[in-house]
């Protein structure tokens, strides 16, 4: 619940702007306080009068109103958190690009507390390379984005580009705020403005078009992980390899893969914006030389299936690796564990090695519980007892941002 949190609305000219009643209302039966800006396009599409009576608030849309200044400084930060849901494609390209010309922006500009936006367009606006970009700086300002949805659009269009559900943005608030009390608030919102890239599960090599290589990997360290950096602020980047039951993550961008190509295609693409890596996913090491485009028939005598290696994508990153990214890998080892996880540390250029044994029960793929020793490139050397993988993902990352003095 939200009892005594204050929340800053803020709301702009989007058709979408019907939802923030809704909203509104959530967030006041939660417990919060609400206060609401919004600029003067969103009048056309929502009511100061109904804003102001559900929030028992005065409603600001005016930096000057009957010779009264409306005190944007303080409003920015009065707020525990401001949420912009709608954000308008025209208000993206204003934040972006640091305009003030109403008081929202203002607002926007003097905040001191977090900023989530909920975008809301079109499609071919929301697909728009400027739209992309708008919404890239908004991430590199420390923003957080709570990605729009596939759906109906006013346009009568179905595509990309719909406000996400009241329900669901009090679904992410409510889990930031009941994270953030059970760690100190230096923890809890360290990483906001941190772009992460996270890979997770397996990759399938097609033998044919309904055989292939695989592994037993079920993902879920990795979406541990990034939900755990999620819900300290980091904007991520989760690359999915096939057969995984992707939960509601709510504020993480998942691209979903199935070969190692794939993923080192997917994974490359991403690393370059990101300021830390972890590559928690089980990539086959080798894969067909050949895929039959039909099904395989079963003969008699024996098949012989040639394999080549997959692109190594930890090393890869590795090379690419600038200052100031920090880059961790994963090893599964039978043998040999802190030997064998030395030298991938050393060979890979990683940061940091998080090693996990399938001689130890509980630990490795499938399991909800792992056991992990972690060595970073100084020497460091941690091991943990047996945790669910949640309170894994909870250690890495706090070695994580004690490594990077974030």
């Amino acid at each position: 619940m939200l009892h005594g949190k204050k929340i800053l609305l803020g709301i702009s000219g989007s058709i979408a702007a019907y939802k923030s009643i809704t909203l509104l209302r959530l967030l006041i039966r939660s417990g919060a306080e609400v206060k609401v800006v919004m600029t003067p396009a969103a009048r056309d599409f929502v009511t100061p009068l109904t804003l102001s009576t559900l929030s028992k608030n005065p409603v600001g849309i005016e930096m000057f109103d009957e010779n009264a200044w409306a005190n944007h400084v303080m409003l920015g930060r009065w707020a525990d958190l401001m949420l912009i849901a709608p954000l308008s494609c025209n208000t993206l390209a204003k934040m972006a690009g640091g305009l003030c010309d109403n008081l929202l922006l203002a607002v926007y500009l003097s905040a001191t507390c977090p900023v989530w936006v909920a975008p809301a367009m079109d499609d071919d606006m929301w697909n728009h390379p400027t739209t992309k970009r708008n919404l890239y700086l908004l991430q590199e300002y420390g923003n957080k984005i709570i990605p729009a949805e596939k759906g109906e659009l006013a346009s009568g269009l179905f595509g990309m580009g719909r406000m996400s559900e009241p329900e669901e943005i009090l679904a992410l608030i409510n889990k930031y705020f009941d994270q953030a009390s059970h760690v100190p608030k230096k923890v809890s919102d360290s990483l906001w403005g941190k772009k992460v890239l996270v890979s997770a599960g397996p990759t399938f090599e097609p033998i044919d078009p309904v055989r292939f290589i695989g592994n037993h990997s079920s993902g879920k360290m990795g979406i541990a992980l990034a939900s755990e950096l999620a819900s300290r602020g980091a904007n991520v980047n989760l690359v999915m390899g096939p057969g995984v039951e992707i939960p509601e993550l709510g504020g993480i961008d998942v691209t979903k893969v199935k070969t190692a190509e794939e993923m080192y295609q997917a994974c490359l693409g991403l690393f370059s914006g990101s300021d830390i890596a972890i590559m928690a996913a089980a990539v086959a090491d080798y894969t067909p030389v050949e895929t039959a485009v039909e099904k395989i028939k079963k003969e008699n005598g024996e098949m012989t299936i040639q394999l080549k290696k997959t692109r190594d994508i930890l090393k890869e990153l590795g090379k690419q690796k600038r200052d100031g990214q920090y880059l961790v890998g994963f090893a599964l080892e039978t043998n040999n564990e802190k030997q064998h996880a030395l030298g991938k540390l050393k060979s890979k250029n990683a940061d940091m090695i998080v090693l996990n044994s399938l001689n130890d029960a509980g630990a490795g793929f499938g399991y909800d519980t792992n056991k992990v020793t972690i060595f970073d490139k100084e020497g460091g050397e941690w091991a943990f007892p047996q945790k669910s993988k949640a309170e894994v993902a909870s250690d890495i990352v706090d070695l994580i941002i004690e490594k990077n003095g974030i």
